[in-house]
């Protein structure tokens, strides 16, 4: 292990992009198929690594929803998120805000109690097992109707003290934010958080959206912000937090190369840039995986990883107490890592 490599695994973080069902292993899809009798198109778990092999958003969407087909009962979930937790302790995390997208379960016949039950019981378990604690992100399918939506809200109604926001999600390209301005209202009304995709396929012009008519409290990815220099100084100018993902821009080429990501751009630019892990069963790797690959390629010191992972939780919906004893630690331990 190199220094560089050490100091990342010790460097305290909160993960603020995650897709939980894009955590879901070939391993553990293969093993929840048998468990529950579902079918799956791939022999091995190679064939299914080879399938990972797409190079856009969409194609990556097509076998991301066809291995959540395998997910059915709240033990799956459980299991599912779980995995996850296990991994994101590993790797130094302490807070994480996962999301879910319970019209991928429910359009499938699978109770939204199943899914977020599921989710409720890991989230209790991995702060109890590794002290990480977290909070959940119920994301809308883009691609639906905001008619949907409003019915995917509705069906929360029972757990919106256990959700800390909405978010916006799946296929950018043609779903503008403005598409689903009055559910995110209804939503804000309701108390809940907001975030939403913007700019990573999308033009700058969804980022404007994003900000003005969906009030979001946070933006992620917001790679192609950078394109608009009045954008950017906005954005530094309000502080919002851009919740970046390295391995996946890579892999859905929205950079052709990490050595061309901009991450040190954006902070250059004071832009609160954060390191996530997207979808890290389908992207290669999960957060500590993001920093060191980034790290290496931009060459980043060690000064710009603690901002990173500083930045990861004052973007955060922690509570001000829990953000402050969390930078207390990174500069500490930033202080005294050799």
């Amino acid at each position: 292990m190199t220094d560089l490599d050490r100091f990342i695994a010790g460097l305290l973080k909160a993960e603020l992009h995650l897709h939980i069902e894009g955590s879901l292993e070939p391993e553990l899809m293969f093993a929840l198929a048998e468990r529950n009798g579902v079918t799956i198109p791939y022999a091995s778990v190679e064939d299914v690594r080879a399938a990972y092999a797409f190079s856009n958003l969409q194609d990556f969407l097509d076998i991301y929803y066809a291995g959540a087909s395998v997910l059915l009962t709240e033990a799956d979930f459980h299991d599912l998120a779980m995995a996850y937790f296990d991994r994101a302790a590993a790797d130094g995390v302490r807070h994480a805000e996962i999301m879910f997208d319970p019209q991928t379960h429910t359009d499938r016949g699978i109770a939204f109690a199943a899914v977020i039950e599921g989710l409720l019981s890991a989230m209790a378990e991995a702060e109890a097992k590794h002290g990480l604690t977290s909070a959940l992100i119920l994301s809308f399918l883009r691609h639906l109707s905001e008619e949907a939506a409003f019915e995917t809200l509705a069906m929360a109604e029972p757990w919106l003290d256990r959700i800390a926001a909405v978010g916006l999600d799946s296929s950018e390209i043609g779903h503008p934010p403005s598409k689903f301005a009055r559910v995110f209202a209804a939503a804000r009304a309701k108390g809940l958080k907001l975030v939403a995709h913007a700019g990573e396929e999308g033009p700058p012009a969804y980022v404007y959206e994003a900000l003005d008519l969906l009030h979001v409290d946070r933006i992620d990815h917001g790679n192609r912000a950078l394109e608009d220099e009045a954008l950017v100084q906005r954005l530094a100018g309000e502080g919002m937090t851009l919740t970046v993902c390295p391995l996946s821009n890579h892999k859905l080429c929205v950079v052709g190369d990490l050595a061309d990501h901009p991450i040190d751009h954006m902070l250059a630019e004071g832009l609160k840039a954060t390191i996530n892990s997207d979808d890290p069963a389908y992207f290669g790797g999960y957060v500590a995986d993001n920093y060191r690959a980034v790290a290496r390629a931009r060459g980043l010191s060690r000064e710009a990883l603690v901002q990173l992972a500083r930045n990861s939780f004052t973007g955060s919906f922690l509570p001000p107490e829990a953000v402050a004893m969390h930078l207390a630690a990174i500069d500490a331990y930033a202080a005294h890592a050799t």
